[in-house]
């Protein structure tokens, strides 16, 4: 009885690792609805990025990305011309930091971006994006997608776990008028 124990063990001892190991991989974002996510951003405007340029931080322990913006509108906050805030992750040579759960932005492309100063590693008092991929949405022909849809997010404080607009997007415009009302409180 005593070996059939042994042996049980000894077989689910690999599957428990690997479980485990998922969770300490795995980025774990909280909800945040449109109201948080316009409430403590600093800035939020929609914006076409110009450029990126990745480098390591100043203790060459991560590598992080600055997003050169132009916006279109300004929703919160008084952004004068041209905007840069730094994100997590990026490449460097042959190097590459991918934070899952992070912003995926490309130049050329438009997006609706929920900004905030914050320390990130090695960089202290950055304007960036608030949560993550919470923070952007694509625009894509009128329509806004919250870069979240992919993630699995935990519950917010009313137990709600999908992002704004869900699968479907949003109207830009009616992104933009919630918004507008909510900074306007």
């Amino acid at each position: 009885m005593k070996a059939w124990h042994i042996v049980v063990r000894l077989s689910l001892a690999p599957v428990a690792l690997a479980w485990l190991a998922s969770l300490a991989g795995a980025t774990t974002l909280v909800r945040q609805g449109l109201d948080r996510l316009t409430v403590e951003s600093e800035s939020i405007v929609e914006a076409k990025v110009l450029d990126i340029h990745s480098y390591w931080n100043a203790g060459h322990s991560f590598i992080l990305t600055d997003v050169h913006v132009r916006p279109s509108r300004v929703l919160k906050g008084a952004p004068a011309g041209d905007v840069t805030f730094t994100v997590l992750g990026g490449s460097v040579g042959d190097v590459t930091t991918l934070v899952v759960g992070g912003a995926d932005l490309a130049p050329g492309s438009d997006y609706v971006l929920f900004l905030a100063h914050a320390d990130l590693p090695g960089a202290a008092n950055r304007l960036t994006i608030r949560d993550h991929s919470q923070g952007v949405f694509d625009v894509v022909q009128g329509r806004a997608f919250s870069q979240a849809i992919e993630e699995p997010l935990l519950p917010d404080a009313r137990g709600q776990v999908d992002v704004v607009g869900g699968a479907e997007g949003v109207a830009l415009d009616d992104l933009i008028g919630q918004i507008r009302a909510l900074s306007n409180r």
